[in-house]
């Protein structure tokens, strides 16, 4: 062996690890699999997110969850042998477990067990920055989890030391445990009530000028869309949850001034207790004048996605907004063509080729939702011009509300609302 070689020996892997997960998902009677399937991809991308690697899925058809381990006995063991022959680290689970079927399945297939909510959770810890929302989430986390410790529990570690953390308290220790987490609640409960109280303060602070929420299903392109209007550089990637934090920019729109914020995106199966501590937060949509819906029209389950979004606005008590809907991505999905181009393809071709029918969906939606919806690319700037032109005329129906005697040589004195998050 030579000198070079023996040092190469000697060298430490230092690079993280990436951690390995399989998902689990029940497939509910009547349910068509193309829906689980869709599902657990979106499962899929929130377990990249958290920064993990799925490498297996398992569906059973249930009519509902087992009450002691989710999964069938015959399904359990099907898990246990492939997570013990692949040295699998975690397994991640499409729907929320109760507190014994979580104890159970740790006990049984003795690694990492998340459930959905457990999952979103640790994804919005990681991605919170403002001191408000990094409390808001350790608050619902630590509420989630209380009465779901075990001898194997290792979630509370994971805010120190990221996906790739090991080890855990002893069985002994966790009523002490318990009584720390309690302890804390109570702490955060009350640093929480501090944040909201300077939040109202701020808020009463722009009374008197519009103000617009950008809200969605997460990943459709709302900080991308935010970018484009203020030129600002809020955060956008293609991950879900990029934007945890609401962020609020001034913008003016031929003389009209107006507030537009970023929210957190809604998503299917939202944890309960991350709506209630984000209620703060989520103040921004409550107390808009106008909301932004931005739809990725490419995500085939896009009408779905919309769906999830009203029943979060109503659950927030402002599903009576006025909504100006934005289809984004056009660039991505594949147009009707023309009648003539039709007639020379066949039945299956058509099929295969998704084509939307934006005039039709226009027509459709402009009836459901009495404003005009706007259809356009926020990463390439297509129908830019389009989408400044329908947000400023609703934005003009809410500014006269406000001033009944606006006049459009009106100028306003904009340095009070600067920087505002």
């Amino acid at each position: 062996m030579s000198k070079y070689t023996r040092k190469l020996k000697k060298l430490i892997e230092t690079a993280p690890v990436e951690e390995t997960a399989v998902l689990v998902a029940l497939i509910k009677q009547n349910q068509p699999e193309s829906e689980v399937e869709e599902h657990l991809d979106e499962l899929a991308f929130l377990t990249e997110t958290l920064g993990a690697k799925e490498v297996y899925r398992f569906t059973q058809r249930l009519d509902k969850p087992d009450v002691r381990s989710f999964v069938g006995s015959g399904k359990l063991e099907e898990i246990q042998a492939y997570i013990k022959h692949f040295e699998v680290d975690m397994v991640i689970f499409d729907d929320d477990l109760s507190p014994s079927q979580m104890r159970n399945l740790e006990n049984e297939l003795k690694v990492q067990v998340y459930d959905r909510s457990l999952l979103i959770l640790d994804i919005f810890l990681n991605r919170a920055q403002t001191a408000q929302a990094k409390t808001q989430v350790e608050l619902a986390r630590f509420q989630y989890l209380l009465p779901r410790l075990t001898r194997m529990w290792t979630h509370l570690e994971r805010q120190r030391g990221g996906t790739a953390t090991r080890g855990g308290a002893g069985e002994k220790e966790i009523e002490t445990d318990k009584r720390i987490i309690r302890n804390q609640i109570t702490l955060l409960k009350e640093k929480l009530r501090k944040i909201e109280k300077q939040g109202e303060t701020q808020r009463k602070g722009r009374k008197g000028i519009v103000r617009v929420a950008l809200v969605g299903y997460t990943n459709v392109g709302k900080s991308t869309l935010m970018n484009l209007v203020t030129k600002s550089d809020v955060l956008a990637e293609n991950k879900l949850f990029a934007t945890v934090d609401s962020t609020v920019r001034k913008v003016v729109l031929e003389n009209i001034p107006f507030l537009l914020s970023d929210t957190v995106g809604f998503i299917r199966k939202l944890p309960t207790h991350l709506i209630e501590s984000f209620k703060s937060t989520l103040m921004e949509i409550k107390e808009a004048d106008l909301l932004v819906h931005v739809v990725d029209i490419s995500h085939p389950g896009f009408e779905d996605h919309i769906a999830v979004v009203n029943q979060t606005l109503n659950e927030l008590g402002a599903g009576d907004k006025p909504v100006l809907l934005v289809f984004n991505k056009i660039d991505l999905v594949p147009e009707m063509p023309s009648e003539e181009a039709l007639m020379n393809m066949t039945e299956l071709e058509v099929e295969e080729a998704n084509y939307l029918d934006l005039d039709n969906l226009k027509k459709v939606y402009t009836k459901k939702m009495g404003i005009e919806p706007v259809f356009m690319a926020a990463q390439d700037g297509t129908h830019i011009g389009q989408f400044r032109k329908s947000l400023i005329d609703q934005v003009k129906k809410q500014h006269k509300k406000i001033y009944p005697h606006y006049l459009e040589s009106e100028t306003y004195d904009l340095s009070q609302f600067d920087d505002m998050e």
